[in-house]
């Protein structure tokens, strides 16, 4: 009940902010870009498609706010912005003469209707797989309120290749466009062969998906192709950090169960028989508990080593995370040899991962990829895991380890 009514506080909230700004939604061809994983790179990849196109762009999305030239912080840990400031950025586009706006919508942000107002266009998803069951509690409850955002668009684009399209294609309005890297759709590998600077599979999906919106904004296929060539990644998502070691290491904001699999998935191809696979991570406190231990299970069958730690415990008891994310490892210990450790201060943990890498190894951070906070309790804590790692490294180097 409690939710209900504070859905209605900001539908009330969306309406008044964009009388005030004068419906601005209005004035853009809006983009929508939702699913568990990969929506950030997706809106990434279709942004710099439009930029690199001619076309005047601006954008919302997990690492900020992209408004014509200029970068804007959109605040720790956000993703969808409160009604009125979304508002006020889709005024800040209009100004500086954008056309297309992309948007990553979560499902937080379309339950709650901070989304209201905002005409989409296009709606895209990448993947619905499994997150914040703390707050839609199953699978259809989450699928449901992502589902809002084919509401009343011109295109629906759905990934043929997973479950949630089984689910959506009967929830969608407009034309519907499917994308797959396995099956044959409307877009595929063979209509856009795609050559990227990354080849994880889960990115080729993530740039069909940008490539099929930029298409049906009528980019030319050339353009699409070559942009895509030249694109560079996003901060913090499967990021090299390169410090002059003698082992890889990698940053990613992997922070769900699927993206944490598909990552230590791509870097288990990688690497050489007899280097070793370290991952380090945690899970976020006052959100999602059932994830916990199902990322443990993962990294204890797919890493050698885990190191977890701290990602944003907030007001959670940090040894409590740890120790149900420790389950997904108690419970493969008969089957598969694995190592892990438990170090909570993420600063130590970092140090320590880096410490047992070898020549040929791969060390990987997950869960905090781009962001520049840590949260204990209510307080947000300055954090850069770049800086970290490459401190890490540097200081090992110097100690001849």
């Amino acid at each position: 009940m409690l939710q209900k009514f504070k859905n209605i506080y900001h539908l009330g909230q969306a309406f008044l902010a964009a009388l005030y700004f004068n419906f601005p939604a209005k004035s853009l061809t809006i983009i929508g870009v939702t699913g568990t994983d990969g929506k950030t790179t997706t809106a990434n990849m279709l942004f710099h498609i439009l930029k690199t196109s001619g076309h005047k762009v601006s954008m919302v999305s997990t690492i900020g706010a992209q408004i014509g030239s200029k970068q804007l912080n959109t605040g720790f840990h956000v993703t969808t912005p409160s009604p009125f400031q979304l508002q006020k950025l889709l005024k800040r586009a209009v100004d500086s003469g954008s056309r297309y706006f992309v948007l990553e919508a979560t499902s937080h942000g379309l339950e709650q209707n901070r989304l209201a107002f905002v005409d989409f266009n296009i709606a895209v998803v990448t993947n619905i797989t499994t997150d914040h069951m703390d707050y839609h509690k199953n699978w259809q409850n989450y699928s449901t309120a992502k589902a809002k955002l084919f509401k009343n668009v011109q295109f629906s684009i759905l990934n043929m290749d997973d479950e949630s399209y089984s689910f959506l294609k009967d929830r969608t309005s407009g034309r519907q466009v499917g994308y797959s890297i396995q099956k044959k759709a409307y877009f595929n590998l063979e209509k856009f062969p795609l050559k990227l600077k990354f080849c994880e599979e889960y990115n080729l999906s993530n740039y069909l998906a940008a490539a099929s919106a930029a298409s049906l904004l009528g980019v030319p296929k050339p353009k699409i192709l070559s942009a895509i060539r030249e694109f560079s990644g996003v901060d913090g998502r499967m990021q090299e950090v390169d410090a002059g070691q003698e082992f890889k290491a990698i940053i990613d904001f992997a922070h769900t169960p699927n993206a944490l699999k598909m990552a230590l998935t791509e870097l288990k191809k990688k690497k050489l028989p007899e280097s070793k696979l370290i991952a380090v991570f945690g899970a976020a406190g006052e959100r999602d508990k059932t994830k916990r231990p199902l990322m443990g299970e993962i990294a204890a069958s797919l890493a050698d080593t885990s190191v977890i730690t701290a990602e944003d415990p907030r007001r959670e008891n940090l040894d409590s995370i740890i120790d149900q994310i420790a389950q997904g490892f108690q419970k493969l210990k008969k089957n598969i040899y694995t190592d892990y450790y438990r170090i909570p201060d993420r600063s130590k943990a970092i140090n320590f991962a880096v410490g047992l890498a070898g020549p040929e190894d791969t060390v990987a951070f997950f869960g905090k990829g781009h962001e520049k906070s840590m949260c204990f309790g209510k307080k947000e804590y300055p954090w850069d895991e770049v800086r970290e790692v490459k401190k890490a490294i540097e200081r090992k180097i110097k100690n001849g380890k």
